[in-house]
């Protein structure tokens, strides 16, 4: 004959908690997922667009560097190292300039 046995106070606590991390973990991927999904159509969205206005940037050749610029507001856009191609490695100005910038 078998006897039931109810399960104990702590058992049924565990599995409990172990319920609750897996939805939490489940919640956090849906939100890491989420959020590279928003940051891919905000990348999508803005791609080659200036930031003050919006408009959409053209590539110009200036000083053998293509950079791009708005049409509207005449913005312009450096990529990395961009800057350094246009002015040169210079101490002083440059470099001070490009201080500001790092983190």
């Amino acid at each position: 004959m078998s006897s039931t046995v109810k399960p104990s106070h702590e058992e049924e606590e565990y599995f409990a908690r172990q319920e609750i991390e897996a939805r939490k973990a489940l919640a956090e991927k849906v939100r890491e997922d989420m959020h590279a999904t928003e940051l891919e159509n905000l990348k999508k969205l803005h791609l080659n667009h200036c930031a003050k206005c919006g408009f959409e940037m053209h590539p110009v050749l200036f000083k053998g560097v293509t950079i791009e610029k708005c049409p509207n507001c005449g913005g312009i856009f450096l990529d990395a190292g961009e800057l350094e191609q246009l002015a040169g490695k210079q101490d002083g100005f440059v470099s001070s300039v490009l201080g500001l910038f790092k983190f």
